[in-house]
């Protein structure tokens, strides 16, 4: 199992301040291998039937745990996640708790409370410029290709399975769960429109011309996009001025690989890949 001490540091580090430590990220990036390298921990994956059982008796679960930290892994598929987090931290002082998920905390009407007060938020993203020699790759050439989860970095071959796949698992998985969007088609084709041009102005109106949605709609994704961290949208600056609030913002992908997807690259093109090399590896 390759280890990302970094994200193991800010993980301890969260749980030495509050009893929860609020560790999301995009789908694939790693949140699972992290959170299971845990020694002083109980996991449990709240995909499982099993475990949403359990937790219908919070109480009950939490004084059985033994261990000093409790992970509940993808903790967004449970009914009422914000109720077993604040129980588990204001009744059981004891205890630390680790939970995972893609979103934000207070992404969608699922999360009633946002825990102020008793958690610290990570968000871990894909594989850093300086993370890469602990998965034994050198070329940051081949990074900035194939991006940064780990999957599709240390694939034998450039597979573009693992990109449609991941975008399918993210819209089935992460936004219909807690967004109930219901126009899939529109959805993805202003996903990946957003993506083949990452670092470009939000022309919200051409934005819904060519992925066949209204204004409002448009917008409204964008921030579900922002929600579940695939896209990063940056006010320009001017000073703080009125242009700050009334000038176009620019959106930013993820991650260099599915911008490199979305445009049907095989190859690395310099013009925007290399532009954007920075801002994407460091931030």
């Amino acid at each position: 199992m390759i280890t990302r001490p970094d994200w193991t540091e800010k993980v301890k580090h969260a749980r030495s301040k509050v009893p929860i430590a609020w560790l999301s990220g995009v789908r694939r990036v790693g949140k699972t291998t992290l959170s299971r390298s845990f020694a002083d921990s109980e996991y449990f994956n709240c995909d499982l039937p099993s475990v949403a059982r359990r937790l219908e008796e919070p109480e009950q679960f939490f004084s059985a745990v033994k261990s000093p930290t409790v992970i509940f892994d993808e903790i967004h598929q449970l009914s009422d996640p914000s109720r077993i987090l604040k129980i588990g931290a204001d009744a059981y002082p004891h205890l630390r708790i680790l939970a995972t998920g893609s979103s934000t905390l207070a992404a969608s009407t699922k999360f009633r409370d946002t825990l102020t007060g008793r958690k610290r938020s990570i968000h871990m993203l894909p594989v850093l410029a300086e993370e890469l020699h602990t998965f034994g790759i050198t070329d940051i050439q081949l990074r900035l290709l194939r991006g940064g989860l780990p999957d599709a970095l240390l694939s034998e071959t450039l597979d573009e399975s693992l990109y449609s796949e991941w975008m399918d698992s993210y819209f089935a998985r992460d936004v219909q769960e807690l967004f109930r969007v219901e126009k899939r088609t529109g959805f993805l084709r202003l996903l990946q429109l957003l993506l083949r041009n990452s670092g470009s102005l939000t022309e919200v109106t051409g934005l819904a011309k060519h992925s066949g949605l209204s204004r409002p709609t448009v917008m409204n994704y964008i921030d579900v996009f922002q929600a579940t961290q695939v896209m990063t949208v940056l006010s320009p600056f001017s000073a703080g001025g009125r242009r700050e609030i009334i000038a176009q913002k620019k959106v930013y992908g993820f991650d260099t690989g599915f911008v490199a997807f979305c445009r049907g690259w095989n190859e690395l093109r310099s013009e925007v890949l290399w532009r954007r090399q920075d801002f994407l590896l460091t931030m």
